[in-house]
């Protein structure tokens, strides 16, 4: 099993996740963010040639070292430098409101306690920092919904934790942002892995 999560599972996210059918929203996602960006669920740094001009130096979070050796040639052709500062997005290793901006995309439905995680996300904000999130999750329509909670036992065990039926949305108020531009629309494939929420978000004061 552990070979599994740490050889196999770092790579099926990155075939599934690092497709040209994303790179479109990766980038929409990463657009507004300035300066010094902590990334939670790093991956395989899919996200590095899409950060817009401004960004000054990312922190990158990643617990899979597989992952972040897939992200070595992205990392190397950066034009801003990328640093490995933590394993566990509920632990950040930085200061209080030591970061101008974050970004997660595909990994909080995976995060265990996401509670705790968008906590130490909001810690680490500086006020009126920004954080955008892209997650799938929960669906509008019920019947997609009851599909979703079925599969959801068998999603967990074959993608490492990785849950259908977490709602971004609601994580990201509840956890005290202030949304300032959403979208949610059914992406490519099937419904239960495909309803997509893109929310750009600040830290209040």
């Amino acid at each position: 099993m552990a070979f599994y999560r740490e050889q196999i599972v770092p790579r099926l996210v990155a075939l599934a996740c690092g497709t040209k059918a994303f790179r479109g929203l990766r980038e929409a996602t990463a657009a507004g963010l300035s300066g010094r960006v902590v990334e939670i669920g790093f991956g395989s740094g899919f996200n590095v040639p899409l950060y817009p001009e401004g960004v000054e130096r990312v922190l990158a979070v990643e617990p899979s070292a597989t992952a972040f050796r897939l992200a070595a040639g992205r990392v190397a052709a950066a034009p801003f430098p990328v640093e490995q500062v933590g394993l566990d997005g509920r632990d950040l290793p930085l200061e209080d409101a030591s970061c101008d901006a974050a970004l997660c995309t595909f990994a909080l439905c995976t995060i265990p306690e996401p509670e705790v995680a968008l906590a130490e996300v909001r810690r680490v904000l500086r006020p009126g920092g920004r954080f955008h999130l892209l997650e799938h999750g929960l669906a509008p329509d019920d019947r997609v919904v009851a599909f979703q909670r079925r599969a959801e036992p068998f999603q967990r065990r074959l993608a490492d934790g990785c849950h259908l039926t977490r709602d971004p949305l609601v994580l990201v108020r509840e956890a005290g942002f202030e949304v300032v531009d959403l979208a949610q629309f059914y992406g490519r494939g099937p419904k239960a892995w495909s309803y997509l929420t893109r929310v750009a978000t600040v830290r209040a004061s």
